[in-house]
């Protein structure tokens, strides 16, 4: 017998092995024959269809059937010996019809025939299901890639944050350390308890869907990836030459939420997706953002910085919201890839000045195709132009401009419009630009909203969480990286957004949660690349409103005598003076100050001549030292393309002292070794 209904139920079994590339397809067939148990005899529900070695089963496969499988319908008693036939009523229940032709007398011939024709049949069908499910997926596939490629960028950024524990109830009601921010500092500061305390349990709470990670990299080498599958896994190349991610631990480093407690060994617990609401410091509580409470023993807030937005883009709709992005997080890298290697989009567009925006711009500009532009909109003179002196970030704008960064100077953003698919915005000037991607990079903003809901201190001036030399905001509550208001005992009150600094302070906070009690001394140190052919590292207070001392290194031509040049003007003189034997250096000052010009000395060369000559205006400034002094103190360097001398401007700086001859003190980097 032939019955339409075992047929559908049974024939995932038969396409199973008829078909090995649908395998994964969620297919629907309707009206095809089965033929596994075409005989109601009793072994044939039992037999189990032949898999060759290495086929995939089903999971309800390896359990007993009668679990998941459709109960076989009863045979009747009638049908069941030989030569018999079943009355009209039981036909009509059986869904065959009561006028069928049966033979009382003849014994059934062995339905070979009707197992041929089944499998034509199903052979036939399952052909023109696949044939046409097959054309449907991949025009749906096809949709969908269009899709993503269109609306996935916003997607990856307007996706709803993925809670880790998903409820509240397995975060445990009290732990011994914990940390509100799951940035860099936070990292830094859960290695420095575990170093110092081995069985510590410390809980991580941070709102990002991921577990710490570094964020240098975004703006710097992932974009000097030639193969973009490796920048999708997040894997950059380091300056020694070897490949690591961006994250700093893998996944099975840290400890499950839920066990934290119970371990026996401590370790690091990560709860992603959550917020914290409410710190309550004199019960040491924390409220979360679903109303549940947390007791703690020392508390760190490490809750990093959100990137500024212009007033013009705050109220942009969202089909525009995927076309101007600022950028922070992983997932903005990922987008701004996507955007900057879609073939439609030619005009890139970055608003900043700053680290940042230089970074981005020189990194697009050299590693993007040629018929692709790249536009830097600031509304300083200079890129860098309130780091660096105004010769050095003039000359800095020159080597971004060799790069291809289109520079577009003092101009900011007024306007924009976007009519039928094309965006332009409107600079001061009337100045229009056509843009396909935007990124805006103007500066950082400190996350302090749970300083007004928890009766904390902020610094009106430079914003960030007050705290003292130790970090220490309150009893038990300590502040670290980004957020971070500390009081520097060498240079005053300060708020750093930097990496190294992110690192620094949370280790000094996790030191001094486990009971170190040490204050800010070492100082952190920040640095930028513009390209291949430009990078600098800094330290202390870097501000170009500071008076500045710079000594650059400069080749002359063998058996030739260092000639002293000098040059009096209102903000800037230079000198050279020797140094070593075949090189000399260019001492170059500048102030904001506008006054009298001063007379430097001239030093004298072998044979006590002297040159007077007019500087270059636009001269090399390949590498050197330049200083930042307060009150005739240095305060801050930059090494300017000189690279592992930092140690040597931290012991510069930690003297405090003043300096008669910087030409001096600049021997002490040997700018002419590298």
């Amino acid at each position: 017998m032939l019955s339409c209904g075992r047929f559908v139920g049974r024939l995932p079994k038969l396409t199973r092995h008829s078909h090995a590339n649908h395998f994964s397809r969620p297919l629907k067939y309707i009206g095809i024959v089965s033929v596994n148990n075409l005989w109601y005899s009793s072994n044939a529900s039992d037999k189990k269809t032949y898999k060759p070695p290495g086929t995939t089963i089903k999971p309800e496969e390896c359990v007993p059937k009668s679990r998941y499988s459709q109960p076989q319908r009863t045979v009747p008693t009638c049908e069941s010996r030989p030569n018999a036939s079943c009355p009209p009523s039981c036909y009509e229940a059986c869904e065959e019809p009561a006028d069928s032709p049966k033979s009382n007398n003849k014994p059934p011939s062995p339905p070979y025939w009707k197992i041929l024709v089944a499998l034509l049949i199903a052979g036939a069908t399952i052909y023109a299901i696949s044939s046409t499910l097959s054309s449907a997926k991949k025009s749906e596939f096809q949709k969908d890639v269009s899709k993503r490629k269109k609306d996935g960028r916003r997607h990856r950024r307007l996706l709803d944050k993925n809670k880790s524990p998903p409820n509240s109830t397995f975060i445990p009601k009290e732990v011994q350390y914990l940390l509100i921010g799951g940035g860099t500092a936070a990292f830094s500061a859960f290695r420095s308890i575990k170093s110092r305390d081995p069985k510590a349990k410390v809980l991580v709470v941070t709102e990002e869907n991921d577990f710490p990670y570094m964020r240098p990299p975004l703006s710097k080498e992932l974009w000097y990836n030639t193969d973009r599958k490796i920048s999708a896994e997040l894997f950059f190349r380091q300056w020694n030459g070897t490949q690591r991610s961006i994250f700093y631990e893998p996944a099975e480093f840290y400890s499950q939420v839920n066990n934290l407690v119970e371990s026996d060994k401590g370790g690091v617990a990560v709860a992603t997706g959550w917020k914290v609401t409410k710190i309550d410091v004199q019960n040491k509580t924390v409220t979360l953002d679903d109303g549940y409470e947390l007791k703690y023993e020392k508390c760190l807030i490490a809750t990093g910085a959100s990137p500024k937005n212009l007033p013009v883009f705050e109220s942009i709709d969202d089909e525009l919201k995927d076309k101007i992005i600022t950028f922070r997080t992983k997932e903005d890298f990922l987008d701004l890839e996507d955007s900057v290697h879609n073939p439609k989009y030619k005009n890139i567009v970055i608003i900043g000045g700053g680290f940042l925006g230089s970074e981005l711009a020189c990194s697009l500009a050299r590693n993007l195709p040629e018929d692709k532009k790249v536009y830097q909109v600031y509304k300083e003179k200079f890129i860098m132009d309130q780091v660096l002196p105004q010769y050095l970030s003039e000359w800095a704008t020159k080597k971004a401009m060799l790069e291809g960064v289109q520079c577009i100077p003092s101009s900011e953003v007024e306007d924009y419009s976007y009519i039928n698919g094309k965006m332009s915005l409107v600079l001061s000037g009337n100045h229009i630009v056509y843009a396909d991607q935007v990124i805006v990079a103007v500066g950082v903003e400190p996350n302090t909203e749970l300083a007004t809901v928890s009766h904390l201190e902020t610094d009106p001036d430079i914003g960030g969480f007050l705290v003292n030399a130790e970090l220490e905001a309150r009893s038990n509550l300590w502040v670290a990286g980004d957020a971070a208001c500390f009081y520097d005992i060498r240079l005053g009150r300060r708020r750093v957004e930097h990496h190294d600094h992110a690192v620094v302070s949370g280790r000094l906070a996790g030191e001094n949660m486990t009971g170190a009690g040490k204050p800010y001394l070492h100082q952190s140190m920040f640095w930028s690349d513009l390209g291949p052919e430009v990078g600098y590292e800094a330290i202390g207070i870097v501000d170009s409103s500071l008076p500045t001392v710079g000594v650059f290194a400069k080749a002359s031509e063998s058996n030739v005598s260092t000639m002293p040049t000098s040059n009096s003007n209102e903000t800037t003189h230079s000198v050279q003076s020797s140094i070593k034997s075949g090189t000399v250096s260019e001492t170059v000052e500048s102030s904001d100050q506008a006054a009298s010009s001063t007379e430097t000395d001239k030093s004298e060369c072998d044979d006590k001549n002297t040159i007077t000559e007019e500087p270059k205006k636009h001269d090399d400034f390949g590498k050197g030292v330049i200083f930042y002094l307060r009150d005739d103190i240095v305060v801050g360097i930059v090494l300017w393309n000189i690279f592992n001398r930092m140690s040597i401007a931290r012991q510069v700086l930690a003297r405090g002292a003043k300096y008669d001859d910087l030409n001096e003190v600049a021997k002490l980097f040997t700018i002419h070794d590298d």
